[in-house]
């Protein structure tokens, strides 16, 4: 299968065989890490790879209980780090101030995504899934001091593999037009953008269970590994809402603006407090 064809079949796996991942693809996965692009070639990232059943249960309560964590073999924290960069600094007699810089910060966050994926295709390519966990940044306090990070260094992005026991069909996208400007951007009319999602999403399914697998696909998969009723607790919001349509599913259920918003404060302090000052 060449890389064209293993980058178009990748999917989110949340169900993993309880198969431990060999030292030999370990290191391959940290050589890739080790080889993606970096903003002046600063490489600021740290991965913190976690296979302990203990620190997994752990790591699994600070994201939020997510039961994919826990049962994974292994999860890699990918963390923004200037600690080291400013102790070498330090050491040859000059200084970097990267967590007052939000520009460095950046770069730094885009350094660590890209070497975040090219953990996931090479695992795609060896037969491995994953399934990247953003809520990781919801707590990074507790995850800071589980894990022993210094001042000046943020876990960003978790991302957790393993071998496939399922491996979801398919996933919403939207059209490939849709996100492509040629020279400039061209933003499409008010009918066109709304069919350009409903070509994405399709319309609400009086089956919700039928719904969440192509748009919430995480609350049926959690109720596979956890007495937690996920899906329940997901029906009982969308009714409460009324949700009519994907965007109010999507805004007001899975990511409610509010929230995301009053979030800020909390990140901004936490940040504040691992010693990036920025704002």
């Amino acid at each position: 299968m060449g890389l064209y064809e293993i980058m178009m079949k990748r999917r989110s796996v949340r169900q993993f065989e309880d198969t431990p991942i060999s030292e030999d693809v370990i290191a391959r996965f940290m050589d890739v890490v080790n080889n993606a692009p970096s903003g002046g070639n600063i490489q600021p990232i740290s991965v913190i790879l976690v296979q302990d059943k203990e620190a997994r249960k752990e790591l699994a309560r600070i994201i939020g209980g997510q039961p994919w964590v826990k049962n994974a073999p292994l999860s890699m924290i990918f963390c923004l780090d200037f600690h080291r960069i400013k102790r070498w600094a330090a050491l040859m007699e000059t200084e970097f101030k990267g967590e007052k810089a939000l520009p460095h910060f950046l770069i730094a966050y885009a350094d660590l995504m890209c070497a975040a994926q090219n953990v996931v295709v090479l695992a795609e390519s060896l037969g491995l899934g994953s399934v990247y966990i953003g809520t990781i940044q919801n707590n990074p306090d507790e995850a800071r001091a589980y894990f022993s990070m210094p001042d000046c260094v943020l876990p960003m992005m978790l991302l957790c593999l393993g071998y496939p026991k399922s491996v979801p069909n398919t996933i919403p996208k939207l059209g490939r037009e849709v996100i492509t400007h040629r020279e400039k951007y061209q933003a499409v009319d008010d009918e066109g953008l709304k069919r350009a999602f409903e070509n994405k999403y399709g319309e609400m399914e009086s089956q919700t269970e039928k719904y969440l697998e192509k748009a919430f696909i995480e609350v049926l998969e959690a109720d596979k590994q956890d007495d937690q009723n996920w899906t329940a607790r997901v029906k009982e919001e969308m009714k409460r809402l009324e949700i009519r349509n994907n965007a109010q599913f999507l805004f007001k259920v899975r990511y409610p603006s509010e929230r995301m918003v009053r979030m800020n404060d909390g990140l901004l302090r936490s940040w504040k407090k691992a010693g990036f000052d920025f704002f």
